[in-house]
């Protein structure tokens, strides 16, 4: 399973030449490549990359708006993120039940609800290929059932709103925001999993020095940061699965 990172830019007006578009994976095995995520920024570019298919995590601009024109290819999403979008002209739908893994070309996407914003309810997936498994959560405050979503993962790839700081607010009795990439590890470092990446990057990453955040964060120096988020990335690249050559 090859996994090729097509933006890693949160909601932000800061843009660089590492980090230019929103936030967007695309999953490739065997002959598939699906798109993870279709924010404003790919709005009428992302038809080149020719998608098999496209899942989208939640309803938020940088995440779904790229398909406000349509798509030429299936698109799949929860039910509450297809409410939020029912005016767009995407003929090719699919529902993705929470907690119910949908094979997608070949590819098991499982959806877990996560903490992160009232009005779009967002999930981080579950995405499984022949022996390799890997989570994909771009926005998130928690995982709900976290164990089970984490469970035997290899590569976690979370939210780089912010690094140290907390970001997360109350509205009502709910929780919105992001929580901290320090939180995010402590979590992978609970669960067993050796690798993370860093993606949907806020301004502390894209207009910050990387090699400082690294020392920065509290708890974690730069020799533990580096064991704990062994394949942490910022920039967009492609990240290769260690045994994509086998599957």
């Amino acid at each position: 399973m090859n996994l090729t990172f097509l933006g890693t830019r949160g909601e932000i007006e800061a843009r660089t030449r590492r980090h230019r578009m929103h936030t967007s994976m695309l999953v490739s095995y065997r002959s598939a490549n699906v798109m993870i995520d279709c924010g404003l920024d790919w709005l009428r570019k992302f038809e080149r990359l020719h998608p098999s298919a496209i899942v989208l995590t939640h309803a938020h601009p940088d995440h779904a708006w790229g398909l406000k024109r349509g798509a030429p290819c299936p698109v799949y999403a929860p039910q509450k993120t297809w409410q939020e979008l029912q005016h767009y002209p995407i003929k090719d739908r699919h529902v993705i039940d929470e907690r119910t893994p949908t094979k997608i070309y070949g590819i098991s996407f499982e959806a877990f609800p996560v903490e992160h914003s009232i009005l779009s309810p967002a999930v981080g997936y579950r995405v499984s290929a022949g022996r390799e498994c890997i989570f994909y959560v771009p926005d998130l405050i928690f995982i709900h059932d976290r164990d089970a979503a984490l469970k035997n993962v290899q590569v976690y790839i979370g939210d780089g709103a912010t690094v140290t700081r907390s970001f997360i607010r109350k509205r009502g009795n709910a929780l919105i925001g992001h929580s901290p990439v320090r939180t995010q590890l402590t979590w992978c470092e609970k669960e067993g999993i050796p690798r993370a990446v860093i993606t949907h990057c806020g301004s502390e990453i894209v207009t910050g020095d990387e090699r400082k955040l690294s020392c920065e964060t509290p708890g974690h120096g730069r020799r533990a940061w580096r064991r704990r988020a062994h394949c942490l990335r910022w920039n967009e690249a492609r990240a290769v699965m260690p045994n994509s050559a086998k599957d």
